[in-house]
């Protein structure tokens, strides 16, 4: 049956087609309900990008909403290469369903020649190590380069492990014993104790848990049968790794954490594994705070003893620009809201820490492209900045790895949705300026997505270690990369602001030769002592303007502070005014209070006068009734008098003298 590593391209993407579904006797409809819509539209999109070209048909009616949204997804691939989009389907593929290769029928397809990075003609080639990781007497090594066969001798040292690298500047291939790991990518490392180790990682589609170790002493691998422990007691049972990818592995002491990455059935939110080397086991952190979700090809930096992730693409593929920072003292979680404009959302970028203080950010990329912008985050004002860009601005990339040694950044590999990166490149992280260490050639490991690279001080000598990596291949190689001056990793400055201050800039001068192959040539100590004054002048007057600067700011607060003195004296002198004015105020008031107290005295004496008064004229109004009541009893009395004398006379009743 065949392998993913053993089919090689475009006979591999036509395989992967026809199991999800894009062959001759199915349809895209039918491909579609092999996945969840957005990973179904982004695999359609893809296979047609490789098979028919750039979308260049026009749109659809609205009335057909699937095909607007398999001509949306398809046009926005842009002008992506046939190459690119064919591995971008592969991999997706694999992430969706790791083993899809074991239902495929038999390829025969076409050897595959790796050409291997191209060295000097000058130098010597480098010492094969044999298995006990000691030198030996070479023979004659043949070099594949574009074709043709370059033979190189190279000399006769006696050394061992790392020490067997004697060229400077350039990346050799090591000479290992022991069984090699499984080739892989997007696994992680780490360097404890002169030892590399390596976790996890793709391949063919399939996360991997085996932990692999290769000791720089020696130069031979070996296998860790490492359990996980479950529970904190000595009795714990043990159980199997979860197998993950896309996970960070970090050095901390005389331990290692893994952290975050993605499983075959993610979590809610991201996992912390410990490793401990003396146990051989791993063990589940239990952290504290709110964690974050569940992701992949994030970044995560070691600053100080807190552990700064950022970014990367959760379990359903949505890309991720968050900031979460772990304490490792009290493995509690904090999410962190930074001021600024942050990194647009990317995975499987690179992240470095400089001084303690600034955590830079560069490349990336997302579902459709790939960046080269750098951004930096002040750690302590939590305020991100994108800074300008010095010396030769690299060309954008993702899946690229990165190693800090003293104040310098070394970037290696990547993919640009063309081809792999080939030049390893560094940035002095003071002045911001990018330059070429090295280029390699051909289709090499060097030149690959998802590999690592890790810094070791090894006998006094400088060393990058890159291992593993996918470039149309999975690599199990092991590159080291002799820096030609030793830098102290402790020597970088504290608190030193980005662009304030300089230190050597590896940008090595190239020259063409005849045939065309561009070999490097060393940068002397004249030239490098040279720059390095032209820099520390640079650095002098930066800070003559800075302390003028400083200067004429002290000077202004000055003023102003006079006159605030100044508005306080006058504001304390209208207070006293104002004082003043209230005491007479209330002087008045209480006078006034006195004259009314006087005028609520006599308004009470008159109010009882009043009274009395009311009480008077109801004696006068009595009688008056009274005498009105006389007189009227008066009047009626004469007038029944008055009439009876009358009625006598009628009837002959004389009169009454008396009343005569």
């Amino acid at each position: 049956m065949a392998s993913p590593g053993s089919i090689a391209y475009p006979d591999r993407f036509y395989a992967a087609a026809a199991y999800a579904g894009f062959g001759a006797a199915s349809s895209a409809s039918a491909s579609l309900s092999r996945f969840q819509n957005d990973v179904a539209l982004l695999l359609y999109a893809l296979h047609q990008q490789a098979t028919a070209g750039p979308c260049n048909v026009p749109k659809p009616r609205a009335w057909s909403p699937v095909e607007q949204s398999k001509w949306t997804s398809w046009h926005g691939l842009g002008s992506m290469p046939t190459a690119e989009a064919m591995r971008l389907f592969v991999k997706i593929l694999e992430e969706e369903d790791p083993g899809w290769y074991s239902r495929v029928p038999e390829f025969n397809p076409q050897p595959v020649v790796d050409i291997e990075m191209h060295k000097p003609k000058e130098e010597a080639n480098i010492l094969p190590a044999s298995t006990n990781g000691t030198s030996s007497v070479p023979e004659p090594k043949t070099i594949s380069e574009n074709g043709s066969s370059v033979e190189t001798q190279d000399k006769v040292v006696i050394l061992e492990g790392l020490s067997t690298v004697s060229a400077h500047e350039e990346w050799t291939a090591l000479s290992v014993s022991g069984q090699r790991p499984k080739p892989r990518y997007e696994h992680g490392a780490t360097i404890l104790q002169d030892k590399m180790y390596v976790f996890g990682g793709n391949h063919n589609g399939r996360y991997l848990s085996d932990l692999q170790v290769l000791d720089l002493k020696s130069l031979t691998w070996s296998k860790i049968d490492a359990k996980l422990q479950e529970g904190m007691s000595d009795s714990a049972k043990t159980a199997q790794v979860s197998p993950c990818a896309g996970h960070s592995l970090i050095s901390c002491g005389n331990k290692f954490f893994s952290v975050a990455g993605h499983t075959k059935d993610p979590s809610d939110s991201i996992t912390v594994k410990e490793f401990d080397p003396h146990t051989c086991t791993w063990s589940i952190v239990r952290t504290y705070g709110k964690p974050p979700v569940s992701r992949g090809g994030q970044s995560v930096t070691l600053v100080g003893t807190t552990l700064v992730v950022f970014g990367g693409e959760d379990a359903k593929r949505g890309l991720l620009n968050d900031l979460h920072i772990l304490d490792l003292e009290t493995m509690t979680w904090d999410d962190v809201d930074a001021i600024g404009t942050p990194p647009a959302p990317r995975s499987d970028h690179a992240a470095a820490c400089h001084a303690d203080r600034y955590l830079l950010i560069f490349g990336g990329g997302s579902h459709a492209t790939c960046f080269n912008d750098l951004h930096v985050l002040d750690l302590q004002t939590m305020e991100w900045s994108r800074p300008k860009q010095q010396g030769l601005i690299p060309s954008p990339r993702a899946g690229h790895a990165g190693a800090t040694v003293g104040e310098n950044w070394y970037i290696v590999g990547g993919g640009n949705n063309k081809s792999g990166v080939s030049e390893t490149l560094v940035l002095n992280m003071s002045t911001l300026a990018w330059s070429v260490v090295s280029t390699v050639e051909g289709r090499v490991p060097l030149a690959s997505e998802g590999m690592t690279l890790l810094y070791s001080n090894y006998s006094g000598e400088d060393y990058l270690i890159s291992f593993g990596g996918y470039n149309g291949r999975y690599s199990n190689e092991a590159y080291a990369f002799k820096l030609s001056v030793k830098l102290d990793p402790q020597s970088s400055t504290k608190d030193q602001p980005i662009s304030d201050t300089t230190s050597r800039v590896l940008e090595p001068e190239v020259e063409i030769s005849q045939d065309g192959k561009i070999r490097e040539i060393a940068v002397d100590n004249a030239d490098l002592k040279n720059r390095n004054d032209e820099a520390n002048e640079q650095l002098l007057a930066a800070l003559k303007a800075e302390k003028e600067e400083l200067e004429a700011t002290l000077n202004r607060e000055g003023l102003q502070t006079v006159q605030l003195k100044e508005e306080i004296t006058e504001a304390e002198a209208r207070n006293t005014e104002l004082t003043k004015e209230l005491q007479a105020v209330r002087g008045q008031l209480a006078a006034e209070q006195s004259r009314c107290f006087k005028l609520e005295v006599d308004v009470a004496e008159l109010r009882q006068k009043l009274q009395s008064l009311d009480a008077l004229e109801r004696e006068v109004e009595l009688l008056r009734r009274q005498k009105a009541a006389s007189e009227q009893a008066a009047l009626d009395a004469k007038q029944k008098q008055g009439s009876g004398g009358v009625w006598g006379w009628l009837v002959g009743t004389p009169p009454d003298d008396s009343d005569s």
